[in-house]
């Protein structure tokens, strides 16, 4: 018998879907993620989307963001933007905040998923040249 997947764990596309929309409210709605909400574009639903197909691609669910984009490596596309440290930070504390408001999502797999999640936030970043 195969242990289930976290995506299985948190209950499906629906509860994955909504911690991308959470986080992507989260970043409109709180002044402490300004300057990460300025680099998005003014409609933040196509990228919510896009967040939560990623993320139930990568929690075991279907594979259809990965489908969808072929070769895509989600590491180097983001590397490619340059972000600095400071963006990785509060995309990390969006993250955990959005995981942390879901009351239905198991508090050890919900900190499991945001400290993998805040290490890929944080290996995404580019560190300024100096």
């Amino acid at each position: 018998m195969s242990e289930a997947t976290p995506f299985e764990r948190i209950g499906g596309a629906a509860p994955v879907q909504a911690l991308a929309v959470r986080f992507y409210a989260l970043l409109d709605s709180d002044p402490a993620y300004a300057p990460l909400r300025a680099v998005h574009g003014p409609d933040l639903a196509p990228i919510a989307v896009s967040l939560g197909q990623f993320l139930t691609a990568w929690l075991g669910g279907p594979r259809d963001w990965f489908a969808e984009r072929p070769g895509t490596c989600i590491m180097r596309m983001h590397r490619l933007l340059g972000f600095p440290p400071a963006l990785a930070d509060q995309w990390a504390s969006a993250m955990r905040a959005a995981i942390a408001a879901d009351p239905a999502l198991d508090t050890d797999l919900g900190r499991q998923i945001g400290d993998t999640l805040t290490r890929m936030a944080h290996a995404m970043a580019v560190a300024p040249e100096g």
